[in-house]
């Protein structure tokens, strides 16, 4: 079994992973055009962050079996291939939440007390308190969250402890009414406006196009005068545009961490002119780069890792079906012996049936098992009746699934 890490990692969660292979590859600056020549070579499970794993590099894997992305989502793997070819693709949601929270609460901060221009101007030597003083301060305000993922769940508890009233909305969220008893829920976006004095952006993270955005040119109309808006989540929901003309006509506080277009690398030239506005704050998508976020997100690998290599479990896997095409279950109940199994299949491949999935669940002493076969179409009466004649077959029942 061999493992290759692909990105970024803690020493201590190399030495976790260590312990379960038999062999740790770490090569944390592997490009794209090296990385096929090392995944052929019998690697077992393969863990990437920003690297593209192409449907080419998945075919000429034929070891692999799983791929994690220490992070949400696929990223940048062809997970339709991979589904083809039978490889796990998992990732690791939510591990930069207190991270990029953080950051939320810190541009807040940074825009009421005015931190970046405070710093500047005794940077230039200046001092002049008196263009600074107009803090209104964060207690008895309200802080608008919109969307309410764990990111924005992890605000809404600082920002209570920063004494603020929080209100949120997110489209298709279930709330949980101990979990978020100090929040107050919205219908819609411009509702959420309408009522905040500080709106932070999060979600949701699978907008791509105009008809996802949410923060249009309504919403900021619903804004007060002098809001502040901090922009940390996916910049697809926002209309720049409109965010831009909002900012100078109804004297908005803006911070942005995330951009429609930014370098791909971490060292380039870039200019975004909305950072040249007044009362705009612009950070370089720094949320989730803590030493913090990349330990926890090393410690999810791992686990994940761990999991399929010690039980079997797949967890947080991003390509399993989550309902079979199977129509009909045969339900077993058979003594654990050897080869009951492959007789039952070999009276449902004489009915030229696929078998979709297999689960067997061995009783205490290990003398009895519990089985269950779904099916993508019914058997004919004659394979019922055959697996129903085999010595070690104690009951049978054919259920449809619903």
């Amino acid at each position: 079994m061999r493992i290759l890490v692909a990105c970024e990692f803690p020493e201590a969660a190399l030495e976790q992973l260590r312990g379960l292979a038999t062999e740790v590859i770490y090569a944390p600056k592997l490009t794209t055009r090296e990385l096929p020549d090392l995944v052929k070579d019998d690697i077992s499970i393969l863990a990437v962050r920003h690297l593209r794993v192409s449907a080419s590099v998945i075919a000429q894997a034929t070891s692999l079996q799983m791929i994690v992305h220490a992070g949400r989502g696929p990223g940048d793997i062809a997970l339709e291939e991979a589904s083809n070819a039978g490889v796990f693709v998992c990732d690791c949601p939510d591990q930069h939440a207190t991270a990029i929270a953080e950051l939320t609460l810190g541009l807040a901060l940074a825009l009421d007390r005015r931190i970046v221009d405070n710093a500047i101007a005794l940077r230039e030597s200046r001092w002049e308190r008196d263009e600074l003083m107009d803090a209104k301060g964060l207690a008895d305000r309200t802080l608008g969250i919109l969307g309410f993922g764990e990111v924005g769940r992890r605000v809404a508890r600082r920002a209570r402890a920063f004494d603020m009233r929080v209100m949120a909305w997110a489209p298709n969220t279930i709330h949980d009414p101990l979990r978020d008893a100090d929040v107050e829920f919205c219908n819609y976006p411009r509702e959420l406006a309408r009522a905040s004095d500080i709106v932070t952006i999060h979600a949701p993270d699978d907008a791509e196009d105009e008809q996802d955005v949410i923060v249009n040119a309504e919403f900021l109309n619903n804004l007060a005068k002098g809001a502040y808006l901090v922009h940390v989540g996916n910049p697809g929901v926002v209309d720049r545009t409109a965010l831009e003309a909002a900012i100078k006509s109804r004297h908005l506080r803006v911070a942005l961490d995330v951009y429609a277009s930014e370098p791909a690398t971490d060292s380039a030239r870039a200019r975004f002119p909305v950072a040249d506005l007044p009362d705009v704050i612009c950070t370089q998508h720094i949320g989730p780069l803590t030493q913090q976020a990349r330990r926890a997100t090393a410690a999810e690998v791992v686990r994940v890792v761990r999991a399929f290599l010690v039980t079997g479990n797949v967890e947080n896997c991003l390509n399993i079906c989550e309902h079979s095409p199977a129509t009909w279950q045969l339900v077993l109940r058979v003594r654990d012996q050897f080869g009951v199994m492959a007789a039952v299949l070999d009276a449902i491949r004489a009915d030229g049936i696929n078998a979709q999935e297999i689960s067997t669940r061995v009783f205490t002493g290990a003398r009895a098992a519990w089985c269950t076969v779904n099916l993508d179409e019914r058997p004919s009466t004659d394979a019922l009746d055959a697996i129903r004649d085999l010595d070690n077959v104690l009951h049978l029942e054919l259920r449809a699934v619903v």
